[in-house]
């Protein structure tokens, strides 16, 4: 089978997703904005051919490069693995007649409003939403839901931009600075008491064949906001209790068939709380902040030829352990500048070193990023245990004793 798999040498596990699909027997073609010279060896390696192209978001460059493989071979997929290339390539995908994710399904998972009527219409709750272009279609709503509400560009990824609003002086200098950013339609949508998770699958034919539930300590808006917070995220190991996730799951299928989600990872945020169960974001395509490195420390996997074997062979290679629950902890530096050094590592090390699946931690120097950057931008600590609580008390720990020093 011959892939193209676009931009595969950024971020750097993109390389994952190009090794696996070589491992799993498909010849692959990547097609990126770095010179070919720019690629180690390793990595072109796994590759037949890299074709360079300004930006893999013009969809002009990418039809004239598909163009030109289609020219030489059979192009059997064409396949993106980050948010932003979703829809582009989608695109491309149809006007090169191609299988794999459509533009409908691309679009809605780009588009929260479309995306939340599409999955109400199918019987899975969600928040109430809008989209809005001016500010008094946003007042309106206001009026209509009452506050605190939810504000986020239209085509926004994760939390980037993601602002809560409790009143309406609040929500008037919030449209103010995403006007100022340039915004000009986002999404509006009524803010949904309670815990927040994520529920992951690699699906073949709208199928999960593997999946994944991950819980927020605590929920990302707080967590991507305050500098004193050591956030996690952790997967865990109970997913198969029908009691804790059956809906989770049964909701996630009805998902990924109503957005006509066919052979792909997907990523699918939920909320549970006063109200019951609530769907939020949908993405056809992998989660972000190293969540696969968790599944896969987790389940005794190769996930990215999990996916290799989902898009190649149209099959899973094996079966899930289940054996760990395994998580992230973010450690933030105490101030902006330059990382000056580390206390309480030793310490932690001693007690938990057999369960530390890995860390990483910036030599001294290392110019600190701020807070809204996210769980890798700084220091982090990953860790598995058998017991979900368990794993989740050591990282509570590693939160409290391990300081990142900067000034």
């Amino acid at each position: 089978m011959n892939i193209v798999f676009v931009e595969p040498a950024f971020p750097n596990n993109q390389r994952h997703f190009v090794r696996a699909l070589a491992e799993v027997g498909a010849t692959v073609i990547g097609i990126g904005e770095r010179p070919s010279e720019w690629l180690d060896d390793e990595l072109r390696s796994w590759m037949t051919h890299y074709h360079k192209v300004d930006s893999v978001v013009d969809v002009s460059q990418m039809n004239d490069a598909v163009a030109w493989i289609q020219d030489k071979l059979w192009v059997d997929r064409l396949e993106a693995t980050i948010e932003a290339h979703t829809l582009p390539v989608a695109q491309v995908r149809e006007d090169r007649h191609i299988p794999g994710t459509s533009v409908r399904t691309a679009w809605l998972c780009r588009d929260k409003p479309s995306m939340k009527e599409a999955l109400r219409q199918v019987g899975v709750p969600t928040a109430a939403s809008t989209a809005a272009d001016t500010t008094d279609q946003v007042l309106a709503f206001a009026a209509d839901v009452g506050f605190p509400l939810i504000l986020k560009p239209r085509a926004g990824a994760g939390a980037a931009d993601t602002t809560r609003v409790d009143d309406t002086e609040q929500l008037v200098a919030t449209l103010a600075d995403f006007g100022a950013k340039g915004v000009t339609s986002i999404a509006v949508e009524e803010y949904v008491e309670g815990h927040e998770a994520f529920y992951d699958t690699i699906s073949i034919d709208s199928e999960p064949v593997h999946d994944f539930v991950s819980h927020y300590y605590p929920n990302v808006l707080d967590a991507m906001r305050q500098r004193w917070i050591s956030p996690e995220f952790i997967a865990t190991n109970r997913i198969d209790s029908v009691a804790d996730y059956g809906e989770v799951r049964e909701l996630g299928h009805r998902v990924i068939e109503a957005l006509g989600i066919g052979t792909s990872a997907t990523h699918m945020e939920w909320f549970f709380g006063p109200k019951g169960l609530r769907f939020s974001e949908i993405g056809c395509r992998p989660p972000g902040v190293g969540a696969w490195d968790l599944y896969a420390a987790g389940n005794d996997i190769d996930i990215y030829k999990e996916w290799a074997n989902a898009i190649v062979h149209g099959q899973p290679g094996g079966a899930l352990s289940r054996q760990y629950s395994a998580g992230i902890v973010a450690l933030r530096p105490n101030n902006d500048g330059t990382i000056s050094g580390y206390s309480g590592v030793d310490e932690i090390a001693q007690r938990y070193n057999e369960w530390v699946i890995d860390s990483h931690l910036p030599d001294p120097g290392t110019p600190t990023q701020p807070v809204e950057a996210g769980y890798m931008a700084n220091a982090y600590i990953r860790m598995r245990h058998p017991d979900y609580d368990v794993v989740h008390q050591m990282l509570d720990e590693v939160g409290r004793t391990v300081q990142v020093h900067a000034g």
